[in-house]
């Protein structure tokens, strides 16, 4: 799990999207709303929310959300599933996509795998077949 300390209790991740400007404000506002309320779902108490632009287009801006807050021992990895299914489903909700430039991995795969386009998905196996035929990079990530 992203950030887990089970010391000190923290569960913490940052997660990273897209969006166009004239989306923005609706975008913001609805996964900051969502996180913020899986924080306390999760944990009982209140979490932070924090929000950076790392990258900035013309388009839109490059988003990434940190969110923090005090678990509990032996639930963390639950706690921490809880927060960032609904930071994400409520992410793709908004109009955003899953990710920017950090490519997608395990955490994200469910929400790639509804996002992308089948023909894509398609295009990216047989390009894995023939590139990868021992399937030895990075296997059952992008591809199962």
């Amino acid at each position: 799990m992203v950030g887990s300390n089970w010391r000190t209790r923290l569960i913490n991740d940052t997660f990273e999207s897209a969006i166009t400007w004239d989306r923005f404000e609706a975008f913001h506002s609805a996964v900051r709303k969502a996180t913020a309320e899986a924080l306390k779902e999760a944990t009982g108490h209140d979490g932070t929310v924090s929000t950076r632009f790392t990258h900035v287009y013309p388009d839109g801006p490059a988003v990434y959300y940190t969110f923090n807050a005090r678990g509990d021992p032996g639930r963390l990895f639950e706690q921490w599933r809880h927060i960032k299914t609904r930071a994400s489903d409520a992410l793709i909700a908004a109009g955003g996509t899953i990710t920017h430039h950090h490519a997608v991995g395990r955490d994200h795969m469910a929400w790639y795998r509804a996002q992308r386009p089948a023909l894509f998905g398609r295009a990216l196996e047989a390009a894995k077949r023939a590139l990868d035929p021992a399937g030895i990079l990075n296997p059952g990530v992008l591809v199962p």
